[in-house]
């Protein structure tokens, strides 16, 4: 079963600040990761940010699932992505 990738407005514009490099990667690792999520995440455990999160190198990619859709909340590095 393949989940649907969706963006929130501020995970685009986290996306958007990003190198094109890393752009790159990290599409690519979500193509793949689409297919079986909870196989490559891990849980949070604090939940205010989101569920479920994605590791892809320094990258950390914040999301929660609902139903067939993996709900993409913020991106970025892995120093930054907790504090905000």
């Amino acid at each position: 079963m393949s989940y649907n990738l969706v963006y929130t407005q501020r995970a685009v514009k986290d996306i958007q600040k990003l190198d094109s490099q890393v752009k790159e990667r990290i599409g690519k690792t979500l193509l793949k990761y689409k297919k079986n999520p909870k196989k490559y995440s891990k849980k949070m455990v604090n939940f205010s940010h989101g569920t479920y999160r994605f590791r892809i190198g320094d990258f950390r990619v914040i999301f929660d699932l609902e139903d067939d859709d993996i709900i993409i909340l913020r991106v970025g590095h892995r120093k930054e992505i907790y504090k905000r």
